[in-house]
């Protein structure tokens, strides 16, 4: 993705929390949110950037292998006993739109949740 000193080319500005670098003011002020969420109880297992395979990897019919298809999401936390899944996003592109559909095909009993 292309950037400059100043954000990516969505406008969006990097910015550090509890030193941690994220790629826009919103996702890191969500950040902050889950944290006080986390200390108050009322999530718990807070991870940044979970990974998930939407497909595996394989090689095709001339031989040649081809990568996995990947997700990675800005945060998964457990509340009340549910996975949650959160994705920081103030545009919505072509290729996260895909990788959504394919997410909530593969993993259907996790909550998977846009912030605005």
């Amino acid at each position: 993705m292309w950037h400059n000193r100043y954000g990516t080319k969505y406008g969006s500005r990097k910015t550090e929390v509890d030193g941690i670098l994220f790629d826009s003011r919103r996702e890191a002020s969500r950040y902050s949110e889950l944290k006080m969420l986390e200390r108050g109880k009322a999530i718990t297992g807070l991870q940044l950037q979970p990974e998930f395979e939407l497909q595996a990897g394989f090689r095709d019919n001339k031989g040649v292998w081809r990568r996995p298809i990947t997700y990675k999401a800005d945060f998964l936390y457990i509340e009340e006993g549910k996975t949650i899944v959160e994705d920081v996003k103030g545009m919505q592109t072509d290729v996260f739109k895909i990788k959504m559909k394919l997410f909530l095909k593969q993993y259907p009993t996790i909550d998977f949740r846009i912030v605005k």
